[in-house]
């Protein structure tokens, strides 16, 4: 960070590494899918280059860890700490269904298109195709929904990292999750409806940062680069 950001806390979005599902682009919300072998990889690469004392993610400067509670996202928390760092964070992690994938229902395992094709023929979305965003799922979640257990996560995150906007206290958090939720979460985070068009990406095994502006727990924002020299 520059000099004038030094300190502010940070908020680290970890997608789970490579599975199948996330080869074929299916939607995977409950299905418990594992990791590939190449997803491991992913994730441990990741690990290399960020997870560290005095790198981007410093196990000493992390207050909270929230992880779904899926097989993937558990594998990955397993594969980015090594036992040192998980020791000293096991009083620290929560794993949680608030930061679980959006509930996809009747369209887990399906793929953008096969959704928008059986709801057409249905005779629903004539004016515009399917979007999840606004649309939400069948038997699943609304963009409503999702927002009322994101928020939970987000006010938890402002408690724990208001009194310490200067780094007066390392308070970094952890959210280690899945696509859809983890874009959503910053949605959330920045104060934007889930409806609002704001396109972005998470590869698997990547991570995501958010922060704050001008030191101020009210003024949240992506940080769009890091300092891959981390803290040194």
């Amino acid at each position: 960070m520059p000099d004038k950001d030094a300190g502010t806390p940070r908020v680290f979005l970890v997608r789970h590494g490579e599975t199948e599902w996330t080869i074929s682009g299916r939607y995977t919300g409950r299905s418990d899918i594992p990791l590939t072998a190449n997803g491991e990889d992913q994730v441990s690469s990741s690990a290399k280059i960020i997870v560290g004392n005095g790198k981007i993610l410093d196990p000493s400067k992390i207050a909270q860890l929230f992880i779904s509670p899926r097989t993937r996202a558990k594998r990955t928390y397993e594969i980015l700490f090594d036992g040192a760092a998980k020791k000293e964070l096991e009083s620290k992690s929560e794993i949680t269904e608030d930061i679980r994938e959006w509930e996809y229902g009747a369209y887990e395992g399906l793929l953008t298109a096969q959704i928008r094709a059986a709801r057409k023929g249905r005779g629903l979305d004539m004016e515009r195709p399917w979007n999840i965003w606004v649309d939400g799922c069948e038997d699943g979640e609304s963009a409503a929904e999702v927002t009322t257990r994101l928020d939970r996560i987000i006010s938890k995150i402002r408690e724990i990292q208001g009194p310490y906007m200067h780094g007066e206290k390392g308070v970094d958090v952890v959210l280690i999750a899945h696509g859809h939720i983890l874009r959503a979460f910053a949605k959330r985070w920045l104060g934007f409806e889930l409806s609002q068009r704001l396109p972005m990406m998470l590869e698997p095994g990547a991570v995501g940062v958010l922060s704050y502006e001008h030191h101020k727990v009210d003024e949240p924002a992506f940080l769009l680069g890091v300092n891959m020299g981390g803290a040194e």
